[in-house]
């Protein structure tokens, strides 16, 4: 039987200890898409507004956008204050140009602790604001609690989930990014107070990145999906991926991909599932020609329905799935893309 060991550990930023006093209250940097908040922050909502009781701290959420960008529903969720930073430069994810802003808005207001989502924005977005401030940053936390003297302990998994590493910070802000899909929403309450104050942005350009266009990669995010349809090393070639495809889309779920074949050149990452990739949590997962390494285990273990499809009888994808194929995944996805279009597509699986 497999164990989780526990290790601890406390960060100090190279500048030292620093006067942490004057750093009061817990604020949430709400990223969004196409001028929506993405739903992470209503996950940090929850988690933040616990800590925040515990603590006596008041909880805020910082949002920077070309539009108001749902403020309102932030307050309805939780939030003591939204700061609204306004303008159209805020229309793409310019990691520099948010960095910049946020870094300065943290130094005047300082906060005691700063919480990001760890999307693929998030992640690129909090270890550039943590360098600028001389922070500390723990990332892809799956828990976070107060210790007895009221600071953030920070938990996250590490070596493919074997240890859970509790983190802390001696500087202030306390900074770390949450997985997505880790914690329950915060539930909308219509009668609460709506606080919602519109700061300017600190600097609205970035002479150094020009965007000289947008392309979409797809309509529907990875992380969103109720069923995915992922290929690993079982793939042979780049175009085989068009039988997970079929199948994906006869379930109304979207494709997924191994790091194997990412690394191959077969896919692109921002469909990957696992430890360096996406963390999913589908009601159906289908691995298709997936032998089930650690690192994949980690982004999708906890789907609620895991179906397997390996010609290996041996493979680890095994002891976590529900349901297993052992064959030829070149015979069976198609029988099954067939089986789910006669009997009318997902709710045959659910």
């Amino acid at each position: 039987m497999s164990t989780t060991q526990t290790a601890h550990a406390t960060q100090t930023a190279p500048q030292g200890p620093r006067n942490n006093e004057a750093y009061q209250g817990i604020l949430i940097i709400c990223e969004t898409e196409q001028n929506s908040i993405h739903r992470v922050a209503y996950e940090l909502l929850g988690k933040g507004r616990g800590i925040a009781d515990a603590c006596g701290e008041s909880l805020s959420c910082l949002v920077l956008s070309a539009e108001n960008s749902g403020c309102e529903e932030l307050c309805k969720r939780g939030a003591d204050q939204v700061y609204l930073m306004k303008s159209p430069a805020f229309s793409f994810p310019e990691e520099v140009l948010f960095a910049s802003n946020i870094t300065s808005f943290i130094q005047e207001k300082k906060p005691a602790v700063v919480l990001i989502g760890a999307t693929h924005f998030g992640r690129s977005l909090a270890p550039r604001i943590a360098a600028a401030l001389g922070t500390g940053l723990t990332a892809d936390c799956t828990e976070l609690c107060v210790d007895a003297e009221g600071n953030l302990e920070q938990i996250r998994p590490a070596f493919s989930d074997n240890i859970l590493a509790h983190i802390k910070t001696v500087n202030r802000p306390q900074m770390a990014t949450v997985r997505y899909k880790e914690f329950q929403e915060a539930v909308s309450k219509e009668n609460a107070d709506i606080r919602i104050q519109e700061v300017p942005p600190y600097i609205e350009s970035n002479p150094d990145v020009i965007i000289e266009k947008t392309i979409s990669i797809g309509d529907m995010d990875i992380t969103d999906a109720e069923v995915v349809v992922a290929g690993g090393r079982g793939i042979k070639r780049e175009e085989d991926l068009a039988l997970l495809q079929d199948l994906a889309q006869v379930l109304g779920g979207q494709l997924g991909v191994s790091r194997a074949l990412v690394d191959a050149g077969m896919a692109s990452s921002n469909i990957q599932v696992g430890y360096s990739g996406s963390r999913v949590k589908p009601k159906v997962y289908i691995a298709c020609g997936i032998s089930g390494a650690p690192q994949h285990l980690a982004g999708m273990k906890e789907s609620d329905l895991i179906i397997a499809i390996n010609s290996d009888p041996s493979a680890p994808i095994f002891a976590v799935s529900d349901y297993g194929f052992i064959g030829d995944l070149y015979e069976i996805v198609p029988r099954l893309t067939e089986r789910f279009k006669k009997k009318g597509g997902c709710h045959e699986v659910r």
